[in-house]
């Protein structure tokens, strides 16, 4: 027993020092506020939506980019219609954007899609092509000067432009709305704050800008692992990409309710991770005692350091648990230790959860009654993380599409009023 509480302080103190940098960066995001971009002329933007029978929710997408105040002979939307058996493709062409049908069951994933939309693009525009490529799934929804914001910041010198990341169904369940806490943590504090210090952005999926410079460099997306905008943030830290962040630029994204969708993608996080680990690591340990430390350790930490601490703590509790009581000995006061640990990691995520849903209640799409419960059950969603990288280490998980329903919840009325 003296041993495991040996241990489980070590882990505490470890993961502590490892993750205290992101207090600093929940000071520097609300310390210094928004950055605001000026105002800049427009570029040649091509929209990049890859989709796999989306048919129901596409045009939701396509018609809030056709209703965007940027130029529009500056900006075309492209879909890649992957291997569908929908009519995706027609109800695109009838919605307004141009598409381009894939047919390869080999070459599976968002990737290999995006590489061959992009592929395409370079033969059929040539050297009168885009300028930079936006990159968004088919469920998502885009505020009307998205485009606008995002322009301004590419314009002032960032090849990478993340943006604000809203859930268009907060309201639908804890799950739903633990996500959508989970990507306004990445966007609005972490996101903000690497921005601020000179370090990398994490780019999650979708609503993201890339120049064309960096697509040339990378000869197109060479990103097919299952977590394919982990490995492109890895990619673009270990060669010292400059990224930003546009709050300004708000974007909605349906979340997973149910179980089984939601376990898939965690599962499809975890051994993406692990891929990326096993790619990157290295580089990111050089990059560390190079002046690309903060962006170095940054992108280390958050990607591998949560799996392998909480992975390490649970494996051994649970051993400890088991051995200690086969010996015939109590077992309250180990469990009331490890209550003890996760209670203290539960009041550390809870400070960003109730800063965050302060700052943006005007932003969230739920009553106010569950913007309060989500916000106390968003460290239970983060804790639902470990099993699902306990079990990516044994199981075989393979790409396939996620089903979206377009739904979307709003804020009270009382809400909308203030």
């Amino acid at each position: 027993m003296e041993i495991l509480n040996i241990i489980n302080l070590c882990l505490g103190v470890i993961f502590t020092l490892l993750y205290f940098y992101q207090f600093v960066y929940l000071f520097v995001a609300y310390a210094f506020g928004v950055k605001k971009f000026p105002d800049a002329s427009p570029s040649r933007i091509a929209i990049l939506i890859a989709a796999r029978n989306e048919a129901p929710v596409i045009t939701n997408l396509i018609n809030s980019l056709t209703a965007q105040d940027y130029p529009r002979d500056m900006m075309e939307i492209f879909v890649v219609a992957d291997n569908c058996t929908d009519n995706t493709a027609e109800v695109a062409r009838a919605a307004g954007a141009k598409v381009y049908e894939r047919f390869n069951t080999t070459l599976r994933g968002k990737g290999y899609a995006l590489d061959y939309l992009i592929k395409a693009l370079e033969r059929d525009y040539g050297d009168n092509g885009f300028d930079a490529y936006i990159v968004f799934d088919a469920d998502n929804i885009a505020e009307p000067n998205y485009v606008t914001e995002m322009n301004k910041a590419f314009r002032a010198g960032y090849e990478v432009v993340t943006s604000y990341r809203n859930a268009s169904n907060y309201g639908a369940g804890w799950r739903a709305g633990g996500q959508g806490m989970y990507f306004l943590r990445e966007g609005r504090v972490l996101n903000m704050a690497r921005m601020r210090m000179g370090a990398n952005n994490y780019v999650t999926g979708t609503g993201f800008l890339f120049s064309r410079e960096v697509c040339r460099q990378n000869g197109g997306w060479p990103f097919n692992c299952l977590t394919e905008d982990g490995e492109f943030t890895m990619d673009n830290c270990v060669k010292g990409i400059k990224s930003g962040y546009c709050n300004d630029a708000v974007f909605y994204d349906e979340q997973a309710v149910d179980f089984k969708t939601s376990w898939y993608q965690k599962l499809r996080w975890c051994k993406g991770g692990t891929q990326i680990f096993i790619k990157y690591f290295p580089q990111l340990v050089k990059g560390i005692f190079s002046k690309r430390i903060l962006a170095s350790w940054d992108m280390a930490v958050c990607l591998f350091a949560a799996y392998i601490i909480s992975l390490t703590a649970v494996i051994t509790n649970v051993v400890g648990v088991i051995v200690t009581a086969l010996m015939g000995k109590p077992i309250l006061e180990m469990i009331i230790g490890m209550a003890v640990m996760v209670g203290v990691a539960y009041l550390m995520l809870e400070v960003f959860s109730v800063m965050l849903t302060v700052s943006e209640w005007r932003r969230i799409r739920a009553s106010s009654f569950k913007k309060i419960l989500y916000m106390l059950t968003f460290p239970l969603f983060l804790f639902s993380f470990v099993p699902a990288a306990f079990v990516a280490l044994f199981k075989r998980v393979e790409w396939k599409p996620v089903r979206h329903s377009g739904e979307q919840t709003e804020a009270s009325d009382s809400d909308k009023e203030k």
